[in-house]
């Protein structure tokens, strides 16, 4: 019987293999929602005696983010409310906050329920990489990681960096750090630009504060970004040779992550509002996540 399914795993593997670096993020097909919502009710499916306070719960909370009080008059139920508002709407946003929900309850709630009962946790850990080549077979610019939805700007950026730093951060040792690391990308999905850009360099210091109190070097906590990149040069945290054979390594960070912040959002605006741009603010991010991911792997190096 399972034999009748490897067409998919087969087509799925040519797609990985030819997909083009080339995202839609302002549109939600109908056939994907069909099939996030097929996803969701094979495990939901599975919660026989809690089935129906999953949807409550998932429900009222979309009622009350939306500012209404169901979202379907005279649906049967929950769930049948949830999934016709999701199939009609036509706001790509609330329709990934809906997909988003559903991913949060597999990420944080069943997967550590089941994390003990290994067909369970095969069978969540199943749906979300289902999910998630969904999302990439139909060119759709996000990723479901570490309980968010993540904006994707380049497949390769994506793979070689953003998945690796959210993997070493998904750590107790970075817990301030990976918060708003992904707090920088929910901002950024929602096109707060300057909130994105303040999260960036809160998450660049709290990495560097994290790695200090590990080795118990001095700092003040209310030391800049410029002091603690010093603190962890002249502590080694980059091996001596790296500095010498990249004399520029310091200031590359100090005028990386810290300025861009700075120069765009850190300040009084003056008179002229400053207008912050998606591509400042996609480059800010992904220039963060290179930052932390080298911060970080030194430091394990280090240990």
């Amino acid at each position: 019987m399972l034999g009748v399914f490897n067409i998919f795993s087969k087509r799925q593997k040519k797609l990985d293999n030819d997909t083009v670096d080339v995202y839609e993020y302002e549109s939600i097909p109908s056939n994907l929602k069909v099939q996030a919502i097929h996803i969701f009710r094979e495990v939901i499916d599975t919660e026989h005696y809690s089935k129906d306070n999953i949807y409550l719960e998932i429900h009222k909370v979309l009622c009350k983010e939306y500012g209404v009080f169901t979202l379907k008059e005279y649906a049967q139920n929950n769930e049948e409310a949830i999934f016709d508002f999701l199939l009609k709407t036509n706001d790509y946003q609330k329709a990934l906050d809906i997909i988003e929900l559903f991913y949060r309850y597999f990420y944080l709630v069943l997967k550590e329920k089941y994390k003990h009962h290994d067909t369970h946790s095969r069978m969540i850990n199943d749906a979300i990489i289902e999910l998630n080549e969904r999302f990439k077979e139909n060119a759709i610019g996000y990723s479901f990681e570490s309980g968010e939805a993540i904006k994707i700007d380049s497949k390769f950026i994506h793979s070689e960096v953003v998945k690796p730093t959210l993997k070493i951060l998904n750590n107790s040792l970075y817990k301030g750090a990976n918060e708003e690391f992904l707090k920088a990308h929910e901002h950024y999905r929602h096109k707060r630009y300057k909130e994105c850009l303040n999260e960036c360099l809160k998450s660049f210091e709290s990495t560097m504060k994290t790695i200090c109190d590990k080795h118990n070097w001095t700092y003040n906590q209310n030391d800049t970004s410029k002091k603690l990149i010093k603190i962890c040069f002249d502590n080694n945290l980059i091996p001596t040779y790296l500095q010498t054979q990249f004399s520029s390594l310091q200031q590359l960070f100090e005028s990386g992550v810290p300025t861009i912040r700075n120069k765009n959002s850190g300040h009084g605006q003056g008179v002229q509002p400053i207008q912050v741009t998606a591509e400042i603010t996609s480059y800010m991010l992904h220039l963060t996540a290179t930052n932390l991911l080298f911060l970080a792997e030194h430091e394990q190096q280090l240990t």
